[in-house]
């Protein structure tokens, strides 16, 4: 398929699963106000803005983390590439330009999801009723979701999609870790007492993985919370299994047998991959969660930018020869 196109349903993938995410963050976050002392609520709002990696821009626009001024500047903030809004207006316009390639359903839902959003941001929703919005805003990602998987055949373009959510998910459930560890906890002295536990029962609603780390483990203990949210490879949001799936779809993209790989991108991936699949939770614990998780996040980035470069990026022309016909070589197809 096109270059081109390959890129808009990858980004499109990526899009709808931030937009979900930011989401999720904030819904959670909300109900742990409830349970939290107050002086740690405007350390917690910064939280969230550090969890999308966007300090930088929110500290020029905002003086404060306040509750308003976080839900306004992740949700409907169009000069925050990473609001919500944001993220569907991109997403709609990525799917407007390949409504050859996906399925009518696909395009229908997106565009369905932005509007709802653009009402909501017209109507000051967010804000007066927050816990219906987000609900709204998870629900319509799952179902951009069942759609895509009933109506999709396959093939490329199925793969580019897949692989993009995948990666985007993985880079999220990586940061929400690393929030934890580093940032969220009010105080050392909260170690090992009902706040504690508080903080990692949030972390694991902000993954919808409450309930499936539950069914396995039962109690909450630090090191089986973040060796299932970082190894795992059955539950869907683990970063583990989220890269074995892209790696998949990868694969899949480039027809290169698993296990081998042929480009930059099935390299980094493979490497990445590898890693997890021989980490131990508590060396990973006892060397720095936070330097571990850093150190992720960076390796997502670069595998990021070699998928981008292996079939996104359009080849540079070849000089022209002597007889003055170019090489024709780069048609920008992935």
């Amino acid at each position: 398929m096109l270059s081109s196109d390959a890129e808009s349903i990858y980004w499109l993938g990526r899009y709808i699963e931030r937009a979900e995410n930011v989401a999720r963050f904030v819904d959670v976050n909300l109900h742990l106000m409830l349970d939290l002392p107050g002086e740690s609520l405007a350390q917690h709002w910064e939280a969230l803005v550090t969890t999308s990696g966007d300090s930088a821009v929110f500290h020029s626009r905002y003086d404060a983390p306040s509750r308003e001024h976080v839900i306004s500047f992740l949700t409907f903030d169009r000069e925050n590439p990473n609001s919500i809004q944001s993220c569907l207006s991109r997403a709609r316009e990525n799917a407007r330009v390949i409504q050859e390639v996906i399925t009518s359903e696909m395009w229908e839902q997106v565009n369905t999801f932005f509007l709802m959003v653009r009402s909501a941001a017209t109507g000051g929703q967010a804000l007066h009723d927050t816990r219906e919005f987000f609900s709204q805003v998870r629900m319509a990602s799952h179902l951009f979701d069942g759609i895509t998987d009933a109506t999709m055949s396959r093939g490329e373009a199925w793969h580019f999609l897949r692989l993009g959510r995948r990666m985007e998910r993985a880079d999220k459930t990586s940061r929400i870790l690393d929030v934890k560890y580093f940032l969220l906890l009010p105080s050392a002295s909260y170690v090992g007492t009902p706040y504690d536990d508080i903080h990692w029962g949030a972390l694991l609603r902000s993954a919808s993985a409450f309930e499936m780390y539950r069914k396995r483990f039962g109690r909450l203990a630090p090191e089986r919370i973040v060796d299932f949210l970082l190894l795992d490879r059955d539950f869907p949001r683990a970063v583990h299994h989220c890269l074995l799936k892209a790696d998949e779809s990868l694969h899949a993209v480039s027809g290169t047998p698993i296990g081998t790989f042929r480009n930059v991108a099935e390299q980094r991936m493979g490497q990445v991959r590898a890693e997890l699949a021989y980490a131990v939770v508590g060396e990973i614990i006892r060397s720095g969660l936070h330097e571990f998780v850093d150190a992720l996040q960076s390796k997502l980035n670069h595998v990021g930018d070699a998928i981008h470069e292996t079939f996104f990026a359009v080849p540079p022309a070849e000089p022209l020869t002597g007889s003055g016909e170019g090489d024709t070589s780069g048609s920008g197809n992935a």
